[in-house]
């Protein structure tokens, strides 16, 4: 694999096409395309400077037969082209706004979801009928639950098939980050499969196997099921399950030898922030309160209120306070967290979080307070603060200020190709291979190892590592290379929407599908470098370019800022 710092073409790299020196000397795909990948992103800088002379991006190593053939020579009328985009008003799509508000709230955009924004009515009504799960038919969320076992199994049968040796626990917490991945692709409930996983970084509990890993799954689904209800209620369902209670220490708690690690991270990054001004002695009684919430770890795995386990007498956090004189202390846990999750410090929290995810890496403060008061107003409800966050005029001015995670740019690739995954065979299907991609693009989905969860800012997902990573599935899935069991493509030819049209043109009508806008100047010429071909040719089924050089041409589109940032 060529790597950065090698400025030569080695004989084992894709061959480059030859571009002709006037096109040559107006700048490279990298001197034109990587200053506008994000601000933060200084390494493509640095990429543009290092392969100056070469006019695409490195890949990956193909096999020989797979790989494109050379361009042709452009010709000299080729040379001279002004690259004026062309306009296939045949492909439809949306307006700006409904653009960002698809690319931000579901797994990418494609022109099934442009269909279901028109046949609602709009933009806004498909959103708010997306806020309303239960009115959407959700067939695939059924049926793709039984692709693995583990996915819908009660924990005790999950732990019970580890030490049966059919299925370790480890490869059913891939599998549920498997079926999160796909969930995102074809789920008709975009927004809810979205705020399920925001609301699984949020209160993270990695997918890594270990003492929490057979509760894991059924952790996901109960934040899924409350991801556009109540703040309050989501909290009280997060904290006091057993996956969380064991993965922070909670489960093994006593009340003669309290674990801090849930009591303080409840405050510091569930709810309040340590903006709130609490103290030591507010960790100490947030973990007496949560004492009791049992799992007998490494032995039967059951989870259990033992009233014996809980610790008694007067607490106090913040502002809140309680007797605490009941064995039984699931009523004072609820009313902390409910105090918790209507404090002003939560709701700044989770607004400004929202903000971050959905809107820009620095969100005004204003933006901040407008949806913390909308949070409160409506007793920590989360569907009016989306409602507000898509109204806000810094919302409808955020487009391509957002970059996505590995994961995120592995879901939007398949959508924006418009591939069809099936239950998997073996391990070489698509559906299981499709979290390898993510890996080899930095990382998959609830993978991050503290409790914080993952970052969520473009400087996390920037890096030269990151970016090439992206090029190198982007041209893989471009070629149909590679994953290649149980997986179909679109065929090179399905991608003409006539039989016979202008370059140019075709060139629009691949930006509409793929990105949802229409094509300019600077992409154009992206594209006649990239295929050697001029604007006013004329491409058939026959032509060089869909016989073998489609995988140069998709990349245009797969590697393009726009499709890289949401």
């Amino acid at each position: 694999m060529v790597r950065s710092g090698c400025s030569r073409r080695s004989r084992h790299a894709v061959p480059m096409p030859e571009i002709p020196a006037p096109m040559m000397r107006t700048s490279t795909w990298w001197e034109v395309m990587a200053p506008r990948f994000t601000d933060r992103a200084r390494p493509c800088l640095y990429l543009a400077r290092t392969f100056s002379t070469v006019p695409l991006r490195l890949r990956s190593p193909v096999p020989m037969k797979h790989r494109t053939r050379e361009p042709r020579r452009a010709s000299k009328t080729t040379m001279a082209a002004s690259f004026v985009p062309a306009t296939y008003a045949g492909t439809r799509i949306l307006d700006a706004r409904s653009r960002l508000v698809v690319n931000r709230f579901t797994g990418g955009w494609n022109l099934a979801t442009r269909d279901e924004v028109k046949a609602a009515g709009g933009i806004d009504r498909w959103f708010a009928h997306q806020l309303s799960p239960s009115s959407i038919s959700d067939t695939f969320y059924t049926g793709s639950a039984s692709w693995w076992y583990a996915n819908k199994a009660d924990p005790l049968k999950v732990w019970e098939r580890d030490d049966a040796g059919i299925e370790n626990v480890w490869a059913a917490n891939a599998n549920y980050q498997r079926w999160s991945m796909l969930r995102r692709m074809y789920s008709k409930r975009q927004v809810l499969e979205t705020m399920a996983a925001f609301w699984e970084h949020h209160f993270h509990v990695p997918t890594a196997g270990g003492p929490s890993g057979g509760h894991r799954m059924e952790y996901g689904r109960v934040l899924r099921s409350h991801a556009l209800g109540r703040f309050d209620t989501l909290l009280n369902a997060a904290i006091t399950h057993p996956a969380m209670g064991c993965y922070l220490g909670n489960a093994s708690s006593t009340k003669s030898a309290p674990n801090e690690n849930l009591g303080r991270e409840l405050l510091e990054l569930h709810t309040v922030g340590r903006a709130a001004g609490y103290t030591e002695d507010d960790v100490k009684s947030s973990a007496r309160i949560l004492t009791g919430y049992r799992v007998d770890v490494w032995n039967t795995w059951v989870a259990s209120y033992q009233p014996s386990s809980h610790w008694t007498g007067a607490v106090k956090v913040l502002g809140f306070t309680s007797p605490n004189t009941s064995s039984d202390g699931r009523a004072v846990t609820k009313a902390y967290l409910d105090y918790l999750a209507h404090h002003p410090s939560t709701a700044q929290r989770i607004a400004r979080k929202l903000a971050v995810r959905f809107v820009s890496d620095n969100p005004s403060q204003a933006l901040v307070d407008h949806l913390a008061t909308v949070f409160l107003a409506n007793d920590t409800a989360i569907a009016p603060v989306l409602k507000a966050l898509v109204a806000s005029q810094e919302f409808r001015s955020s487009a391509g200020k957002k970059v996505r995670t590995p994961e995120e740019d592995v879901i939007a690739t398949y959508r924006a190709l418009g591939v069809k995954v099936g239950s998997p065979k073996s391990n070489s299907s698509a559906a299981v291979l499709m979290l390898w991609q993510a890996h080899q693009i930095g990382q998959g989905p609830f993978e991050w190892p503290r409790p914080d969860g993952r970052p969520d800012y473009a400087g996390a997902w920037s890096s030269v590592s990151r970016v090439l990573g992206s090029f190198a599935v982007h041209y893989e899935m471009a070629g149909t290379w590679w994953p290649k069991v149980d997986i179909t493509y679109k065929s090179p030819a399905s991608w003409l929407p006539k039989s016979s049209i202008r370059f140019d043109a075709l060139v629009d009508h691949m930006s509409r599908t793929i990105l949802g806008r229409t094509s300019t100047s600077l992409l154009l010429r992206v594209a006649c470098q990239a295929t050697g071909i001029g604007p006013a040719t004329v491409i058939t089924k026959e032509h060089a370019l869909i016989r073998w050089n489609m995988p140069r041409l998709l990349t245009v589109f797969l590697d393009n800022p726009n499709h890289i940032g949401r």
